[in-house]
């Protein structure tokens, strides 16, 4: 039998300890019987879909990644489609050095069927240009759905070479998933990475030998506090994370008319014509329209309950809202993006102002349309 010095969970990376509930890698003795190895943390994922506040810092994710370009790799990015801006690693090329890089882009099922695959590849290369990375090859694809799967495993095969992989992107991306995917491809080992919609699942490196000697290398997920869906309560996630086809929510709304999407985040039409906005978002999240000179008045009764989530007790964890106004030229299409949340579409011929309340700290911004 293996003791718990020889063991790393298959499921997190982290070496599996006997000793203490409270830190990374704990298991009881008698799980250590079990093959493959899972720490205490991951079983109940797996099995159970337990939340765990068990997560490593930062500093620990960056420690781990700043060793990749010491390496010759391959590197793969993975992005989420729904938050694009809010999960693309940026200044990539500190950490990866000379290493190329494949971006895949996950999670296209989420976007309506009717969406032009090429022009989603378009804005993508747009918005890569525009954040200075630097790409071997943009890659679209659905891991969950198996959508443009095969185009990934011959993007890798054609730059990687011999060479180990690593596989990189911020929390709830989908890298898991993939991950999970390409085992079958690569490797006849029998593996799984645990995988739930919880940011932080991986929380160490897991290397998972490939058959030509190799290795796919999986890392945490960097944790970006800029991002809604790092400081809403766990309970709430599968409310925020969309996980099938988004239904746009199309609202006409005069001057001085306010939006709340449940209790995180409001948009206020402070100035223009009659217009239409679309709000691309969870179709689980209840949006509830107001008029302006009411919204401060209704945030403060209602918030936790009507205007939820989050519920009351996850309040305490949201910032207080701070406010982001834009004006939107005559003729522009544009979009407004709250980071973790989605984004409202603005397709104005006589122009608006407008103004975003979301919990501080988390990225607020204008780009164009995607859709």
């Amino acid at each position: 039998m293996a003791t718990a010095d020889d063991l790393r969970c298959s499921g997190c990376g982290v070496p599996i300890q006997t000793e203490s509930p409270d830190r990374l890698g704990y298991a009881p003795a008698a799980a250590l019987k079990k093959e493959p190895a899972l720490c205490q943390r991951c079983f109940r994922i797996k099995h159970y879909n337990e939340i765990s506040s068990v997560t490593p810092n930062q500093d620990d994710f960056l420690k781990i990644l700043s060793g990749i370009g010491r390496t010759e790799s391959l590197v793969v990015h993975i992005v989420d489609l729904f938050d694009f801006e809010g999960s693309l690693i940026n200044g990539l090329h500190r950490f990866v050095g000379h290493n190329p890089v494949v971006l895949v882009v996950n999670k296209i099922d989420l976007l309506p069927k009717a969406i032009n695959v090429n022009r989603i590849l378009n804005w993508v290369q747009k918005q890569v240009k525009e954040h200075g990375l630097k790409t071997a090859e943009i890659v679209l694809c659905s891991a969950k759905k198996n959508i443009g799967f095969d185009r990934v495993v011959e993007a890798i095969a054609g730059h990687r070479g011999t060479k180990d992989v690593y596989v990189v992107g911020a929390t709830n991306v989908g890298k898991s998933t993939l991950i999970n995917r390409l085992i079958g491809d690569y490797s006849d080992l029998e593996a799984e990475l645990t995988t739930s919609p919880y940011p932080g699942t991986t929380l160490d490196l897991v290397q998972i030998p490939l058959d030509d000697g190799r290795h796919i290398i999986d890392t945490p997920g960097i944790v970006y506090a800029h991002r809604l869906t790092e400081l809403a309560d766990k309970r709430d996630l599968q409310k925020l994370l969309p996980d099938k086809p988004i239904k746009p929510a199309v609202f006409q709304l005069n001057e001085k008319q306010t939006l709340f999407f449940g209790g995180y985040a409001r948009f206020d039409f402070t100035q223009g014509a009659r217009q239409s906005f679309t709000c691309y978002m969870s179709n689980a999240l209840p949006i509830h329209r107001t008029k302006l000179e009411r919204a401060e008045e209704l945030y403060a009764e209602h918030k936790g309950e009507m205007l939820s989530p989050p519920a009351k007790e996850g309040l305490d964890a949201i910032p207080p809202l701070t406010k982001h106004a834009f004006r939107i030229p005559k003729g522009s299409s544009s979009e407004v993006l709250i980071s973790g949340l989605g984004w409202i579409a603005i397709n104005s011929d006589a122009g608006a102002q407008i103004v975003v309340h979301a919990p501080k700290g988390v990225k607020v911004a204008v780009r164009d349309s995607l859709i």
